[in-house]
């Protein structure tokens, strides 16, 4: 029986060799695929809560656009005359507000029997609306500003309502990627065109 001379195989220390190599490879590929996606999840809900965002300041910019007059301007809360609806026959009392825990934004709505100045508010009337469930109160932003007709920010408290002739809206979600900074926010800036002047 001849013997078939030279034969080779791999040695323990070349196989111990290629596992490592193989095993650093595979584990280098999991870690980056299980970065990316998690990075792209991370956008993906920030790109959702943003477009909420903008849904929700939209919103509240067509309620504040149509207003009629403002008996209250702070930081984060305003009261004024306004349509809530688009079939409203006439204008509600409206209150934006923050509750305590600054993590909801809410309107109190109350019907008013006719417009101002001849109308009253019909206090059986008031419905709590949710307008923002998961509000997130960025430092150092505030929810309200408020600008006089030369586009000035008016300082509070503001002495005479009337000035007012312009109220930015400003909303931020605070951001989920780690590759984003803190938060995002959305600004919409609305000219009080319907404004009454002889309230």
């Amino acid at each position: 029986m001849s013997q078939i001379k030279n034969q080779r195989g791999f040695t323990l220390v070349e196989l111990i060799i290629a596992i490592f190599i193989i095993g650093s490879i595979t584990t280098t590929f999991v870690t980056f695929f299980n970065t990316a996606i998690s990075q792209y999840l991370s956008l993906q809900r920030d790109s959702v809560a943003f477009g909420d965002l903008a849904t929700q300041s939209q919103r509240i910019g067509n309620v504040v656009r149509g207003l009629t007059d403002i008996t209250q301007a702070e930081n984060n809360e305003m009261t004024m005359y306004a349509y809530f609806a688009p079939n409203d026959t006439y204008v509600s009392l409206i209150h934006y507000y923050l509750t305590t825990s600054n993590t909801m934004m809410v309107a109190d709505v109350t019907q008013m029997t006719s417009n101002p100045p001849s109308g009253t508010p019909i206090t059986s009337s008031l419905k709590n609306f949710k307008i923002i469930d998961s509000f997130y109160l960025a430092s150092g932003l505030n929810t309200f500003e408020y600008y006089d007709s030369g586009d000035n920010l008016l300082t509070l408290p503001i002495s005479d309502l009337h000035t007012i002739k312009a109220v930015k809206i400003n909303l931020a979600v605070p951001s989920k990627s780690p590759v984003a900074t803190s938060s995002t926010t959305m600004t919409v800036q609305v000219s009080l065109r319907n404004r009454k002047t002889n309230l």
